[in-house]
């Protein structure tokens, strides 16, 4: 397959030019404007981030995409579904709350919010998935499959199960339905160390589905009960519940690969990523670390496949944040062999993947290789930057 074409421009701006503008000349210089948006609904993904967590995208950026698609004559909407876990976004009402609160809203973004699963996250389409290997029948939220164009706008940032979560991250899981996020996560359960557990039970306040019971100050797994979501994971204070070492994780991935292909197959697409507060773990979490690279830039292709990938090396260039996870990941893999301006010791840039350092559960590789496999998209990719 050829190289796609992924365009960038950095976070650095000059008086007169704000990010917003350097944003818009970006996705027109990418090609935004060749598709043809008159009087078609346009569904932009994007999440919209989980109360307390203050890492997700501002609503300024998304207001720039839908200025762009209403000038060229769309019906855009801001849309997300509905969470597996329990949370601030776990049906179309709290969704919408949250959404408000972190300041997503008519008047601040200029089009409406749908969630596109409905209100219990129960209204969904079945998409047939042609030459799916996992998956034969995905369930999206029927807003998206109801739209006639799709543009994802992303946060770029780790995943504590996936590696990083970017475009395909948020198109394929994003995109699923309640029942569609169950069956990708079906797969994977996670372990827990009963010497590191003190039962403190928050494991099971973020449980919905009652697979976690404390026994004897323990947290006890019913992993019949247990989809995978991993969300017991993020909360453990201990990091007495982790990933087990299996293919469980690699099966996630390429069954979001193939929720993408449903989601993106036979209608025009567009996406945008921005690297900027890459915090190690989803926006799902009600928190959210310190970033583990500094702020890159703004990213935005036809192919998401590409554009994961450029994302992912450009992360992979960088110098772990001081104090951040990935650098105390570092410090224990690797010892005290660099000492930078601020005093702190850690490894060599570009030596070791920054999301297989940070989750080495992980290996996001794999998700990237089905997707090409698919046909979504291409690994190899050709970077054009923007000033």
């Amino acid at each position: 397959m050829e190289k796609s074409k992924v365009y960038f421009t950095s976070m650095k701006t000059q008086i007169g030019v704000s990010l917003l503008t350097k944003l818009e000349r970006l996705i027109r210089e990418a090609g935004i404007e060749e598709i043809d948006f008159k009087g078609k609904y346009t569904a932009v993904k994007i999440h919209f981030g989980e109360p307390g967590n203050l890492a997700y995208l501002r609503p300024n950026y998304a207001k720039v995409l839908v200025d762009l698609i209403k000038e060229q004559g769309g019906k855009p909407f801001l849309t997300d579904c509905n969470t597996l876990y329990v949370g601030g976004r776990k049906n179309a009402l709290d969704h919408l709350d949250s959404a408000y609160m972190n300041g997503f809203s008519p008047f601040s973004t200029g089009c409406h919010i749908i969630i596109a699963d409905g209100l219990k996250g129960t209204d969904e389409a079945l998409v047939e998935v042609n030459g799916g290997e996992y998956v034969k029948q995905a369930k999206i939220g029927r807003a998206i499959m109801d739209a006639d164009a799709f543009i994802s706008l992303n946060h770029f940032k780790g995943h504590e199960s996936t590696g990083f979560g970017g475009a395909i991250k948020n198109i394929g899981m994003g995109c699923g339905s309640r029942a569609g996020k169950m069956e990708q996560h079906s797969a994977g359960t996670p372990k827990i160390s009963k010497k590191r557990c003190i039962g403190c039970k928050k494991c099971t306040t973020v449980c919905a589905h009652s697979a976690i019971t404390i026994e004897e100050k323990k947290a006890i797994l019913n992993e019949k009960k247990c989809v995978g979501c991993g969300r017991c994971i993020g909360v453990c204070p201990t990091d007495a519940i982790a990933t087990k070492w299996d293919e469980s994780n690699d099966i996630l991935n390429k069954k979001m690969a193939e929720y993408t292909w449903a989601v993106l197959n036979g209608r025009p697409h567009f996406h945008i990523s921005l690297v900027v507060d890459v915090s190690p773990n989803c926006d799902c979490h009600s928190e959210n670390d310190i970033p583990i690279v500094p702020d890159i830039g703004m990213f935005a292709s036809f192919d998401p496949v590409a554009l994961d990938m450029a994302c992912a090396d450009s992360v992979n260039r960088q110098m772990p944040v001081c104090g951040s996870l990935l650098d105390e990941q570092w410090r224990k893999a690797k010892g005290s062999e660099h000492t930078c301006e601020c005093g702190c010791e850690h490894g060599e840039a570009n030596d070791e993947d920054h999301f297989r350092m940070t989750h080495p559960d992980t290996d996001w590789i794999v998700c990237m290789e089905h997707a090409a496999k698919m046909g979504i998209g291409s690994m190899k990719y050709e970077l054009i930057e923007i000033k």
